[in-house]
């Protein structure tokens, strides 16, 4: 299985734009690539979000927009499991920059949430990413959407090491 595990950053309480991507490739049980970018919202930023991420509109000046960057992200985006560390908020976001963009991909998407994962695996526990990553002794600099996939990504790594069927935990996510 190929599991594309990604983060976004959002510039403001809508959370219907990006203004960072982080993107991790498990392949054959190992991290095998990575993508981030800065995305230019276009729209305005909200002070908590900009204090919680550091991303402000200077940081996105010059970044592509959600169309020029899905246009370079789709073939990876279209290339295995989507994954993400409270999924249901990082695929509304990508579920909501296709649609505002008039951008048709596809009508539904398999996922796996490492929140609902961890859940069913380590019950009884917090499962933040800043908790989960705690507990694996695994690096975060969190909010910070290559970090974040990153951490995703060895979280779900740990799951299958320890011989879950992390493709039990697999859903889909109506897109239209």
């Amino acid at each position: 299985m190929r599991y594309i595990v990604f983060d976004v950053e959002t510039p403001n309480r809508y959370n219907n734009r990006m203004s960072a991507i982080g993107i991790t490739v498990i392949a054959d049980g190992r991290i095998t690539d990575s993508f981030f970018t800065y995305v230019d919202p276009e729209a305005r930023f909200d002070r908590f979000n900009t204090e919680l991420t550091g991303i402000s509109a200077e940081t996105v000046q010059g970044a592509p927009n959600f169309a020029a960057l899905w246009a370079e992200i789709e073939p990876l985006m279209n290339s295995g499991i989507l994954v993400a560390h409270n999924a249901v908020f990082d695929m509304g976001v990508l579920k909501k920059c296709l649609h505002d963009y008039h951008i048709t991909w596809k009508p539904a998407a398999k996922y796996l949430c490492t929140v609902q994962a961890g859940r069913r695996l380590l019950p009884g526990m917090r499962h933040n990413l800043d908790v989960m990553c705690d507990y694996f002794g695994i690096a975060l600099d969190h909010h910070q959407a290559d970090s974040d996939s990153r951490a995703c990504a060895e979280i779900l790594l740990r799951y299958m090491q320890s011989g879950a069927d992390v493709n039990a935990f697999i859903r889909t996510y109506r897109l239209t």
